[in-house]
């Protein structure tokens, strides 16, 4: 299996086949339900758990309505601390830059730290066909590039599998990127984790530039903010002697005293903990500890597009905590690979199409990725109303025309004009209810076809109501029981 995303089909071909897939809903099922099991008494501890959610949508909301401001004052405080700041439009150009600091080094190696917007960009790809090979220092991370998949949840990419198949695939690749797994390794989670640090601390102990993105930037001091559970973050961000970091510009905060709403809604969000295991945080350089070298990439890639769009918008104050993944129903059924994007779930449905744009048929699934219900709403941290934007999305999606959206705007025209003609719904109820034996039981069609394959037509009652409702309201005059 490739590790990108390229390819992929749109979304309800992807969904239709990994359905199918009973080992895949079986480990889908059991880590979604264990995490948002945890997550709900992680929350109840808190009194004031509605008051931070609103705290948290209200503190990014501010950042991004002043993204200008903010994002300059980082730049100074960044500046001034000893770091560099460079400015990406798009991920070809993050990736560019992030190539040519690599090389300034004369290294060819680099360790990471979990990131998403640096999978956004396809980044780990585009180092290689440099000459520059990536390592992912996350476990789940690890999993995937060993394995060579592609990530499917944003705290847990390897959750797709199970962990006889994660001791299947340390036995068969680990030689092959540095020290081997033992012979003898089973599945149980110690044994796994610990061939896991062995792997991984030569490349630590040897790499002299690392690679990371971050949770929070804070325009007032100039500090970026990684929370992890792992420990690998803290060894990326402190050992080697360059740090780059690849963050979107939404990922800015205004101040220091902010990171307090976040980070009790962020760790109890995501992995159901009260506070993350570690929480690295840098201000540029300093002469005796951590990185003697710092560069900041903000990303852009669409994000200024998103910022423009006033329902879209608030796509941006994702946290990435995944909780709206763990209680997605059509999530847990297909799974993240489904959504042909490095953001799988319903904030992928939402973020993904805003980033990339709708022109792929891809990108234009993904806004139909959802039943609608809610429960992402419900749990998303820094409130953002998914199913909204969604509905939002999908009015885009339809505006953009073609001929099934011509035969969707044509139908509602000829029903519309139906509902404004009683006597002609009249007449047609009466011979749909006189013809309900001849009914097929799906529609002919291109579109009518694709509708009623996932959907039972509904039973034609055996009379129209009017005509119950006149019958029964008569009786109903006469003094007789209705």
């Amino acid at each position: 299996m490739s590790g990108t995303f390229i390819g992929m089909p749109a979304f309800p071909k992807a969904a239709h086949d990994a359905v199918r897939d009973d080992t895949l809903r079986a480990n889908l099922r059991h880590a979604t339900h264990t995490i948002r099991d945890k997550r709900a008494v992680a929350v109840s501890e808190l009194a004031d758990w509605s008051e931070l959610r609103e705290a948290g949508k209200q503190i990014k909301n501010l950042a991004l309505s002043r993204l200008d401001h903010y994002l300059l004052q980082l730049e100074e405080t960044v500046t001034a601390a000893g770091g560099s700041v460079h400015w990406a439009a798009d991920g070809a150009e993050a990736n560019r830059i992030v190539t040519e600091l690599v090389k300034a080094t004369g290294e060819r190696e680099v360790v990471k730290v979990k990131s998403m917007a640096t999978q956004e960009i396809g980044l780990n790809e585009h180092l290689e066909t440099e000459g520059i090979r990536a390592y992912e220092t996350d476990l789940a991370e690890l999993i995937v590039q060993l394995g060579e998949d592609r990530p499917s949840h944003i705290l847990v990419p390897a959750i797709h599998r199970n962990r006889g198949e994660i001791r299947d695939i340390f036995r068969s690749e680990m030689g092959k990127w540095g020290r081997e797994a033992p012979e003898d390794l089973t599945d149980t989670p110690a044994e796994l984790a610990e061939a896991a640090r062995l792997h991984l601390r030569e490349k630590f102990l040897r790499a002299k530039v690392g690679i990371s993105g971050a949770n929070f930037m804070v325009a007032e001091t100039g500090t970026l903010v990684v929370v992890e559970s792992e420990g690998n973050g803290r060894m990326c961000l402190t050992l080697p002697e360059t740090l780059i970091s690849v963050v979107g510009i939404e990922k800015v905060v205004p101040t220091w005293r902010d990171l307090e709403v976040f980070l009790q809604t962020l760790p109890r969000s995501s992995t159901a903990e009260r506070m993350n295991p570690y929480t690295s945080t840098w201000t540029g350089t300093t002469d005796s500890d951590g990185p003697s070298t710092f560069h900041l990439v903000l990303l852009d890639n669409g994000r200024t597009e998103s910022l423009a769009d006033e329902v879209g918008r608030q796509a941006l104050r994702c946290i990435r905590c995944s909780a709206c993944l763990n209680v997605c129903p059509v999530y847990e059924r297909a799974g993240g690979h489904a959504y042909g994007s490095v953001y799988p779930g319903p904030i992928g449905a939402i973020l993904t199409p805003q980033l990339r744009g709708t022109t792929s048929q891809v990108d234009a699934s993904l806004p139909f990725a959802s039943s609608l219900c809610g429960a992402c709403y419900d749990v998303c941290p820094v409130a953002i109303d998914i199913p909204e934007v969604l509905v939002h999305l999908r009015e885009k999606v339809a505006d953009q025309g073609g001929k099934g959206h011509r035969l969707e705007k044509a139908a509602i025209k000829a029903a519309g004009w139906v509902l404004d003609h009683p006597g002609a719904l009249a007449a047609g109820e009466r011979i749909a209810s006189r013809s309900r034996a001849l009914h097929p039981k799906r529609l002919p069609g291109p579109g009518a076809r694709q509708w009623t394959e996932s959907r039972d037509l509904p039973e034609m009652p055996v009379e129209p109501f009017r005509d119950w409702w006149k019958k029964n309201r008569a009786q109903s005059r006469t003094g007789d029981p209705i």
